[in-house]
């Protein structure tokens, strides 16, 4: 008997974007503990972000200022390892571990540029870039606390960008070696260090003395180097685990062929993270000139919706992997599957976590000591960040597909050159040429999203990022669980 059409349809549509109970359970085994350490690393961002918060508006404003250069510093350090990293987890595979010591060498001085340029850069002009989001209307006392505060609260994070650094180059290259647990466990040790010492020194508890902002950026930098100490302690007094490490130091030296081969392979994800953070903090410039209340309203509204977001910004952990793998073992086919299940069950995740959040929004401020007006811009935000959560979910996982399948130059424009071509351009017009309040403004302005969402349904529909990279890039040298760990890097 013929079934109808609307059966058969009905099937394929089950087929190319729901997966079997197996599939399932492979999902949540791979991004379940990423989900665990990111929500616990964001909650306690948002402890953080309400103790200091609890001190004042002029002082939480300030500290999300200085945040967001020290943002930039970040996102950087990620994107220069990223490269380096494809090559740590292939010569891992391999049982090379000259080759693993350049890698490591090459990061270490890949962080080394990036932090003396850092230091440099917001040294000389730290406070000409903390004066570009205090340029909106509102009181001038007002605005000269928050550059106040902004300022002493950078001086003093400065001291943890490099542990921050040598940590991520100790950390990556454990994960790429297969070790996962001690790069957890030292992060975690690090953010109960942050928690703890923000209690004290920001409300002056067991004998310390109130210090406020200044308190809560001394305890990020101890537990900075808290974190580090744990990683190289370990790392070095286990050698014999770890044997990249003995004779890291005694030379500077990496094959020149090496070097160049992973600047070409890294430099798009380096300056790739770079520009797509540096168009991050430009939006919030940009939108923070409608008045120094949307500066405290983003804040709140950034820290909050980085909780909420965790399950979403995960999935790409899951899609780097399943999709890699499918694609290293040559099953194009597969690949288009399993990427097209996964943008759809992030999109149902999406529509669960994002209705919750829409429905807490107006309560979600109160837990903040600030204005009325913070409050009500801040629920707003949050609603507006809501509605866009599920468009953000196929971006995400778009980005993830094309990148599994090393287009990294691809990624680049869809990430980046989009946000400088098409967001900040759009954002800056009609912050800067409209009478729209920020109220619509806000929202209109992410309707860029909605464009980017498209663009990556189309590339990811094309094809055209299914290449099996391992086969590309090693001529199939290296055997099925060399290509697992390739994959979770690359």
């Amino acid at each position: 008997m013929k079934q109808p059409a609307s059966t058969g349809a009905f099937r394929r549509l089950k087929n190319t974007f729901i997966g079997d109970r197996s599939f399932y359970a492979t999902v949540f085994m791979l991004v379940l503990p990423i989900i665990v350490q990111n929500a616990i690393s964001h909650f306690v961002n948002l402890l953080d972000n309400i103790m200091i918060g609890q001190v004042g508006t002029s002082q939480m404003s300030g500290v999300a200022i200085a945040n967001q250069l020290i943002f930039v510093f970040n996102l950087t350090i990620f994107g220069g390892l990223s490269g380096a990293g494809i090559f740590s987890a292939q010569f891992f595979g391999a049982k090379d571990n000259d080759g693993l010591r350049y890698t490591v060498r090459f990061k270490l001085w890949t962080v080394a540029v990036i932090f003396v340029a850092a230091i440099t850069i917001l040294l000389t002009f730290g406070d000409r870039l903390i004066s570009l989001y205090l340029t909106g209307e509102g009181d001038a006392a007002e605005r000269e606390a928050m550059f106040r505060y902004s300022i002493s609260y950078l001086r003093i994070m400065l001291c943890g960008l490099l542990p921050f650094a040598l940590s991520q180059v100790y950390g990556s290259t454990l994960r790429e070696t297969g070790e996962t647990m001690l790069p957890m466990k030292a992060s975690m040790a690090g953010i109960v260090t942050n928690l703890c010492l923000n209690y004290i020194l920001i409300y002056g508890k067991l004998g310390f003395p109130a210090l406020g902002v200044e308190g809560a950026a001394m305890a990020t930098v101890i537990s900075r180097f808290v974190e580090l100490a744990i990683i190289i302690v370990y790392t070095h007094r286990h050698t014999g685990t770890f044997q990249f490490i003995e004779g890291l130091y005694r030379s500077t030296r990496i094959p020149k062929d090496l070097t160049f081969t992973i600047i070409k392979k890294g430099m798009p994800l380096l300056v790739n993270e770079l520009l797509w953070s540096l168009g991050v903090t430009t939006l919030t410039q940009v939108f923070s000139t409608r008045g120094l209340n949307v500066v405290a309203s983003l804040n709140i509204t950034g820290t909050v919706t980085n909780l909420f977001n965790v399950v979403m910004f995960s999935m790409g952990s899951a899609v780097a992997v399943m999709v890699g793998q499918a694609l290293g073992a040559d099953d194009i086919p597969r690949a288009k599957q399993i990427a097209w299940r996964l943008i759809f069950f992030n999109v149902c995740i999406c529509i669960v976590i994002g209705s919750i959040l829409a429905v807490l929004s107006p309560v979600i401020p109160y837990i903040y000591k600030t204005t009325d007006d913070v409050r009500k811009l801040a629920a707003h935000f949050m609603r507006t960040s809501a509605f866009y959560m599920c468009f953000n979910a196929v971006t995400h996982c778009a980005y993830f597909t094309i990148r599994s399948g090393g287009k990294t130059f691809a990624t680049f424009l869809f990430d980046s050159v989009y946000t400088w071509v098409v967001f900040v351009p759009f954002a800056y017009v009609l912050t800067h040429y409209t009478t729209m309040d920020i109220m619509t403004l806000y929202p209109v302005c992410y309707l860029a999203d909605v464009l980017k969402c498209i663009i990556g349904v189309i590339v990811v529909k094309s094809g055209y990022w299914a290449q099996n990279m391992v086969s590309v890039t090693t001529s199939g040298k290296l055997n099925e669980s060399d290509v697992n760990k390739i994959v979770k890097i690359g």
